[in-house]
């Protein structure tokens, strides 16, 4: 089933295209301040999503500053990432003051990403940073998240400059707490 949707995944991803013009929009969620320009930006009524290739993600990957980063992966069609997500809400709520940053990277399909992730978004009034990872170079990219990364979401990886620790599974909100608990 993994693999399945690592497949699925890159298939549909072939297909899609640019959507929206790129530029410097600043979303309802914050900028991101890792030194990547976007590939473009998809603007929604209320929100906007920044759009990166995995070389653009890879910077916020590898920060070594003085925050905690947790970072998500996602889609609005997983089932089991759309159960968690008010834990990384919830987290990123709770943490702000402590330096943890939370960003949901979301891997929707960017040609779909007008109709499905921004209205979504939208709903659900989302306060984390999100971005939308376009890059159907998934045989090269997800080793470099994690060398044992099926592929399969949701997956989260959780770092400062001293811990990285990588989740392929689904969380409870006490299982994140704890596993962002062990990096700080």
């Amino acid at each position: 089933m993994k693999y399945l949707i690592a497949v699925f995944i890159t298939v549909i991803s072939f297909g899609c295209k640019e959507t929206g013009a790129q530029n410097s929009a600043v979303s309802e969620n914050g900028d991101f301040a890792f030194g990547a320009e976007p590939k473009h930006v998809i603007e929604g009524v209320n929100q906007s999503v920044k759009v990166y290739d995995f070389e653009g993600l890879q910077k916020l990957l590898n920060r070594k500053d003085e925050r905690t980063y947790v970072v998500n992966f996602w889609a609005t069609w997983c089932k089991p990432c759309v159960a968690e997500l008010p834990h990384f809400e919830e987290i990123n709520d709770k943490y702000r003051d402590k330096n943890v940053e939370v960003v949901l990277v979301s891997l929707d399909f960017p040609a779909k990403a007008d109709e499905l992730l921004i209205p979504f978004l939208e709903k659900k009034h989302l306060k984390s940073k999100v971005l939308l990872l376009d890059d159907p170079k998934m045989n090269e990219w997800i080793p470099k998240v994690d060398n044992d990364w099926s592929g399969a979401i949701p997956a989260t990886l959780i770092f400062n400059k001293n811990n990285r620790a990588f989740y392929e599974k689904s969380f409870t909100f006490m299982e994140l707490e704890n596993a962002l608990k062990k990096a700080l």
